[in-house]
């Protein structure tokens, strides 16, 4: 029997669901708490200065419209997709298709962006000047966690929630350390509160879209809970609930680290992490600290931080391939699950050997922006299908999707040209692979 015989006359393989309330929680946790928290407050820090803390209160904003979309719209359709799927029911398949690739794109280049900085505290902890081998380490990094999610969400939840305890220890230490450091300083790291680059010559208001919109990406890692919702126990309730327990967290997180790190340290600390060079900007700025050892710590949670970015990113991006491959939207191979029910393991490695090959690519800068253009696109189709959703499934007013859908098409174009030009040719890219599939369907079943 052919693979659209077999679709269309039997019901694809469904996962088990493993995740509780607290295991949602910490996989959101283990997917926002990483590359945002010691990586690209950097970048930001470096385009507009201390007022990336502005940036960062902006963007949570935005991403709290999101995240209220991506609840309601997961616990009324709790399936692997996330929004993929929610584009196929509520608008068109077009729509869905485009979010759908769009989110592999964007979370792709997210995996490769935490594998590099992984490598870059990783040889900052261990003292080694050699650039060369941050590649190298990335690469090894994400092969080695692919090998992890192929053993199944339940492992991989346990393994996270060691990850995650692990990275909040090391964060509140900073913020502590930072805090009591900020308040014995008598110099003023704040009185240039818009300055960024000596050679950008750009507006505040225009380096502060940018950085609003990289800091958005920071935050979206909530939506690992609804595309893993086919996983989650009970998911009307846990899903909600986890996400709105998980973007409360990290937010406050993110502000305590930006103010205790930009207080302390001074902005000029983050301005290099750009890739290019010092891809370590928390540890820098803890070696200022009077008490020792606190930037070893601070590494060390960053490294397992990565781990746990690198872990969830590959467990969400994993399963958007399998709805996809479920649909006929990529090879049909991507919808096999081993004989456990804990693993689409086709959809694993292949997206797997993607995050590989851009974290070969080795540039930190371009893959957070390439990032932050295409998820803010994939984030604008969930508020467009949270509006489109029957009243009767909604949980919170229109007027916040609303909101979030003109938050994330206002910011997508704020991002380097470059970024947003290679994000619309990805996505006409994927739109004539989906046309190729589609008259290859059409052709094998007449």
């Amino acid at each position: 029997m052919s693979p659209e015989a077999r679709s269309a006359n039997s019901p694809p393989a469904a996962l088990r669901r493993e995740l509780g309330p607290f295991s949602a929680v910490m996989l959101g946790l283990g997917s926002i708490l990483g590359t945002g928290v010691f990586v690209s407050i950097g970048i930001a820090a470096g385009i507009v200065g201390p007022a990336v803390m502005l940036a960062i209160a902006l963007a949570a904003i935005v991403a709290t419209c999101n995240a209220l979309s991506s609840a309601q719209l997961a616990a009324s359709h709790p399936t692997s997709g996330g929004t993929y799927e929610y584009g196929y029911v509520y608008l068109t398949p077009t729509l869905g298709f485009a979010a759908g690739w769009m989110f592999l794109c964007a979370k792709s280049a997210s995996a490769a962006t935490a594998a590099l900085g992984l490598s870059g505290y990783l040889l900052q902890l261990l003292g080694i000047d050699q650039p060369q081998w941050r590649i190298a380490i990335g690469v090894l990094a994400a092969a080695t966690v692919v090998g992890l999610v192929l053993t199944g969400v339940r492992r991989s939840s346990t393994v996270n929630t060691i990850i995650v305890t692990i990275t909040l220890i090391s964060l509140l230490l900073f913020v502590v350390v930072g805090l009591v450091a900020l308040t014995q300083s008598t110099d003023q790291p704040f009185s240039h509160f818009f300055q960024g680059p000596s050679g950008d010559s750009r507006s505040a208001v225009l380096r502060m879209l940018e950085a609003t919109a990289l800091m958005f990406v920071a935050f979206t890692g909530y939506g690992r809970i609804a595309t893993m919702g086919e996983e989650v126990r009970e998911p009307e309730r846990t899903i909600p609930r986890a996400i709105v327990t998980t973007l409360i967290v990290s937010s406050l997180l993110y502000i305590g680290v930006s103010v205790a790190g930009i207080g302390s340290a001074g902005a000029q600390v983050f301005s290099n992490s750009d890739g290019t060079g010092q891809s370590a900007p928390l540890a820098v700025a803890a070696r200022t600290f009077d008490l020792p050892g606190v930037w070893m710590v601070v590494s060390i949670g960053a490294i397992t931080a990565m781990l746990g970015v690198l872990l969830n990113l590959i467990l969400g991006l994993s399963r958007v391939a399998l709805a996809m491959g479920r649909r006929g939207d990529l090879p049909r191979a991507f919808e096999r699950i081993n004989r456990t029910g804990h693993t689409p393991f086709v959809a694993v490695l292949g997206v797997g050997l993607v995050v590989v090959g851009l974290t070969a690519i080795g540039s930190i800068k371009l893959a957070w922006s390439f990032s932050a253009f295409t998820v803010l696109v994939y984030y604008a189709i969930t508020n467009l299908a949270c509006i489109a959703m029957p009243r009767v499934n909604r949980l919170y007013h229109p007027a916040l999707a609303w909101f979030g859908l003109f938050a994330c098409l206002s910011l997508a174009f704020w991002v380097e040209p470059r970024a947003w030009i290679a994000g619309l040719s990805v996505l006409g890219a994927g739109l004539v692979l989906r046309w190729l599939f589609s008259r290859r369907r059409t052709s094998s079943l007449t």
